[in-house]
C-alpha cells in the first residue's frame, strides 16, 4: 500500500496499472509462498527437479484501469533465429491473489494453449478466433501458467486494489534478468534450509 500511495500517479503497466517487485519482508514474504510441496511437484513435473524461483512481483490494477492488449510475458525467444521453434517448457509463473478476485476486481483473461503458436495466437486473438477464459480466484487458489500463454488484464471497477502476486520458476540454467527484483536479506537467506536455498535465486543484500 505504501508503494501505491507513493506511485499512484506513476502507473508502469498502462493507465491505473502497476507492477512492483515484492520485498522479502513479512507479511509480503512467507516461505510457504515459494516452497509449497504441491506446487513444486507440479512445476518440477513440467520442467525438472532443479527448478529455481528467480522473480517475485505483484500486478495491481486500480479503479479506472482498462482492458490491456492481449500479450505474452518474457517475449524474447531462447533462440532469436528460430522464434517459432517448439521447445520444452523452461519457465512457469505461479500466481495467487491477496483477496478474492471477482469479475469486478479485474481478473486475468487467458487464451489456453496459445503458448504453442506464439505469433499466430496474437493474430487469432485480434480476430476473436480463439477461446478466452476469465479466471476469478478465491484466496488460496493458485494459477500456474506458461508465460507465453496469451493473456490480458481486465478493468478493476472496485475501490480495492487487486493484488496478484507472481513467482517465476525457471530451469536452473536459464536467466534473463528481465524484471526488477528486490534483494534477499542475508539473514533471511541464512535462515533457509539447504534445500530451500537451492530453490531460490535472488541477489543477496547485506543484512
Amino acid at each position: 500500500m505504501d508503494y501505491l500511495q507513493r506511485n499512484h500517479d506513476k502507473p508502469n503497466r498502462g493507465e491505473f496499472r502497476h507492477f512492483l517487485p515484492m520485498p522479502f519482508d513479512p507479511p509480503c514474504f512467507a516461505p510457504e509462498f515459494f516452497f509449497d510441496n504441491g506446487i513444486l511437484r507440479i512445476v518440477r513435473d513440467v520442467m525438472d527437479e532443479r527448478v529455481v524461483a528467480d522473480q517475485w512481483g505483484c500486478d495491481v490494477p486500480l479503479q479506472g484501469s482498462k482492458h490491456q492488449e492481449f500479450h505474452i510475458d518474457y517475449q524474447r525467444p531462447l533462440f532469436p533465429e528460430a522464434p517459432e521453434l517448439s521447445m520444452p517448457t523452461y519457465m512457469l509463473v505461479v500466481s495467487f491473489g491477496l483477496i478474492d478476485i471477482t469479475q469486478a476486481h479485474g481478473p486475468i483473461e487467458i487464451a489456453p494453449g496459445t503458448h504453442k503458436t506464439r505469433s499466430q495466437a496474437v493474430l487469432s486473438a485480434k480476430d476473436s478466433e480463439i477461446d478466452i477464459q476469465s479466471l476469478t480466484l478465491e484466496v488460496g487458489d493458485v494459477l500456474i501458467r506458461h508465460p507465453w500463454v496469451l493473456h490480458r488484464g481486465t478493468p478493476n471497477v472496485t475501490d480495492t486494489p487487486r493484488a496478484l502476486l507472481t513467482i517465476r520458476y525457471v530451469r536452473r540454467w536459464y536467466a534473463d534478468y528481465s524484471r526488477e527484483v528486490n534483494t534477499l536479506p542475508l539473514a533471511l537467506w541464512q535462515s533457509l534450509t539447504t534445500e530451500q536455498q537451492s530453490i531460490i535465486r535472488f541477489p543477496l543484500g547485506d543484512s
